[in-house]
């Protein structure tokens, strides 16, 4: 079978005992940088061997991984940092895993855009995790989609598109749209500001250098009701 393994997103504490276990008991550990996977690792006294799965390899490999997988062999995913599938390697790997009848399970645990949704303040009941937007093709049309949400929507961005990214938001969804950005989670510099969509321009703009991954929490459309309705 297959195990999808989370891993810490910073603070190498946020596994679980039980992704420990798996990790030590799989005949083989897929990663997604085994370089960054071996910090982990050694860190946990884990001698399980590696073998790269990323985004580059992983449509030539994943037909060998499946016959792995079905002589019997147990194999987690872990990706460098979060859920596998959340905006990195693992669907293609699940989706052919599904297909072939081999067993695959999910273990809960560390993903970037949890923590960032509810610490943000913003409305959490219901939300749209939208991820990576496009950097060229398809963002413009993305970005009017999701203005017109009436609900939160979650974002990934690098650090030094961040301004961009808020700046095109302004322009779509408007300079009083509250959004939350959310940077080095689970660090010693971790930080979450919740503000006007100008106002993290302007916040961000004048800080020093952006680092860390970023998670931009936005809130969603207020559908203003029409005269008469309930």
């Amino acid at each position: 079978m297959l195990y999808l393994v989370p891993t810490p997103i910073g603070n190498l504490e946020d596994i679980t005992l039980r992704a420990l276990r798996i990790l030590k008991e799989v005949d083989l550990i897929l990663a997604e940088d085994t370089r960054t996977s071996k910090k982990l690792l050694l860190h946990y006294g884990i001698e399980t061997p590696l073998r790269s799965y990323h985004a580059h390899n992983e449509h030539a490999v994943v037909t060998s991984i499946i016959e792995q997988l079905q002589n019997g062999q147990t194999l987690a995913l872990i990706t460098d940092a979060g859920t596998p599938g959340i905006s990195d390697p693992g669907f293609l790997l699940t989706r052919a895993c599904v297909n072939a009848n081999v067993k695959v399970e999910c273990l809960p645990g560390a993903t970037a855009f949890v923590p960032a949704l509810v610490t943000s303040g913003l409305p959490c009941d219901k939300f749209f995790f939208e991820g990576f937007l496009p950097h060229k093709k398809g963002r413009q049309t993305r970005l009017i989609y999701l203005s017109e949400l009436p609900y939160t929507f979650v974002l990934y961005e690098s650090p030094h598109r961040l301004i961009k990214c808020l700046n095109q938001l302004i322009e779509f969804c408007g300079p009083d749209r509250l959004a939350c950005v959310c940077r080095e989670l689970s660090k010693m510099h971790e930080e979450c500001i919740t503000k006007s969509l100008p106002e993290l321009v302007e916040y961000f703009d004048t800080e020093k250098k952006v680092r860390g991954e970023i998670v931009i929490i936005v809130e969603g459309k207020v559908v203003k009701k029409k005269r008469g309705d309930n």
